[in-house]
């Protein structure tokens, strides 16, 4: 509690024994080190700038890369599976006028090994 009654005192006589500044604080610059330094921080805020445009840039076309790539194996895919299904299913089932175990090019009386232009007893 004392500590407190004695603080006002004191810091009232060291406040009215501080000497007065020896510069006028309106004329105060920086000089040419702070003019240095804020030119380096500025430099490296446009620096920094760049890089991270160039980054998103890059991811962007990355990404955009992505879905091309994506798009183009799932398009193959379904024109594979397109392609196996409508084989399998052309070999499986018989066209009009074709017997279930005939080959497409094979006359209806014509057994499978033989040529389109012999007879069958030949």
């Amino acid at each position: 509690m004392t500590a407190f009654l004695l603080a006002g005192p004191v810091a009232g006589f060291v406040l009215a024994n501080t000497p007065p500044p020896e510069f006028n604080p309106d004329t105060v610059t920086p000089g040419p080190a702070g003019f240095v330094a804020i030119f380096f921080v500025a430099a490296m805020v446009v620096l920094l700038g760049f890089d991270l445009n160039r980054r998103i840039r890059r991811n962007t076309y990355r990404a955009q890369i992505k879905e091309r790539l994506a798009a183009e194996m799932a398009a193959n895919a379904a024109q594979e599976s397109g392609e196996t299904d409508a084989a399998g299913e052309a070999g499986s089932q018989p066209t009009p006028g074709q017997s279930p175990g005939q080959s497409p090019g094979q006359s209806p009386g014509q057994s499978p090994g033989q040529s389109p232009g012999q007879s069958p007893g030949q």
